[in-house]
């Protein structure tokens, strides 16, 4: 039987919701969506709840996440950045989780879609653009002229300066939809072969073992660079590049 490998991908209503003519259906992402910030909370608060002076697995793993995410913006950002680590804690905590939850078997990879990791982008933008004005003011804008540049050169400089801001959401976001995208559909198709070869299934399935392991590390990867450029996009905001 011939496995279709972009079913997985598949956006299905579990809880019908139409409201005027509008579909807001609960659906599988949705559904997702609400497990990984679950999942990442009861983790958190179960790893952090003893604060052990010598420190068990959980509490271990959660400080490891902690110290790695503060030394990323501190190299990244620098001190200035200190007072934004809850939100770019957030941002790290929900694409790995979004990642790692669709590895396993029958699970559906919200980060798989670009409408998802879009709204992320785009939110991620808009946050370093309001922390700019807020700490520049006006002189944010300066960003789009570099500092030295003749006038006259505005009127080509600009443009190009205000698209390159603005595609950052697009790269940032295709980036990761197309690594989420690529691995899940090259397991499907291995997968495919493990029943179409009967007693020789067991090649496929140890290739299906071997890039589970990849995709896994992919996983880890993706959500550090979607990460680490969020913080490098919040440098250019807070010291003006």
């Amino acid at each position: 039987m011939a496995i279709n490998a972009l079913e997985q991908f598949e956006v299905r209503p579990i809880v019908p919701i139409h409201v005027g003519g509008i579909d807001i259906s609960f659906s599988n992402s949705a559904l997702y969506m609400v497990a990984a910030v679950v999942v990442s909370t009861v983790f958190l608060s179960a790893a952090m709840s003893k604060r052990a002076l010598i420190p068990g697995r959980l509490q271990s793993l959660a400080e490891m996440l902690y110290e790695f995410v503060a030394g990323m913006l501190k190299e990244n950002v620098g001190d200035a950045g200190r007072k934004y680590f809850p939100m770019i804690f957030s941002i790290f905590m929900f694409v790995l989780c979004g990642n790692v939850l669709g590895q396993t078997p029958y699970s559906f990879t919200y980060t798989s879609h670009i409408i998802v990791n879009g709204a992320m982008a785009l939110g991620v933008i808009a946050m370093v653009t309001v922390v700019g004005f807020a700490k520049h003011g006006i002189g944010f804008l300066n960003t789009f002229l570099p500092s030295g540049a003749p006038p006259l050169t505005a009127v080509i400089i600009v443009p190009i300066e205000v698209f390159s801001y603005f595609a950052r959401a697009f790269s940032l976001s295709v980036r990761l939809t197309a690594n989420m995208l690529v691995g899940h559909i090259m397991l499907a198709v291995v997968a495919s072969f493990i029943a179409a070869l009967g007693v020789f299934g067991f090649i496929p399935f140890a290739g299906i073992v071997g890039l589970g392991v990849l995709e896994l590390g992919i996983a880890c990867l993706q959500a550090y660079i979607f990460t680490v450029l969020s913080c490098i996009y919040l440098h250019d905001a807070l010291h003006l590049h």
